[in-house]
């Protein structure tokens, strides 16, 4: 995936073209909303690392830890975006 973000706020909008697994999860992070992404709703290899990625970026995301049940019951991350960001798809999917 290929997309253009645009986060807004602060003294001036700052632009991003982002490719592959940061792209998705950066749409993925736009899309959720105030709501937000998990790993466990929105499965991929490394959430973190696309998280720690994005953030080195200087794009503000937010994690709140989720206590779970269940027969694999533990905790895992909430994802939001801290910022109102404007996020349009250039390409879908890399060509092969």
């Amino acid at each position: 995936m290929h997309i253009h973000v645009t986060i807004l706020g602060g003294d001036c909008p700052r632009t991003f073209e982002l490719k592959g697994r940061l792209g998705w999860a950066m749409a993925q992070l736009a899309k959720a909303g105030a709501r937000g992404a998990t790993p466990i709703e929105h499965p991929a290899p490394r959430w973190s690392a696309y998280v720690h990625e994005l953030r080195g970026m200087g794009i503000p995301i937010n994690t709140e830890m989720i206590v779970h049940g269940g027969a694999y019951s533990g905790h895992h991350a909430r994802y939001t975006l801290a910022c109102d960001a404007s996020v349009s798809v250039l390409q879908e999917r890399s060509a092969a």
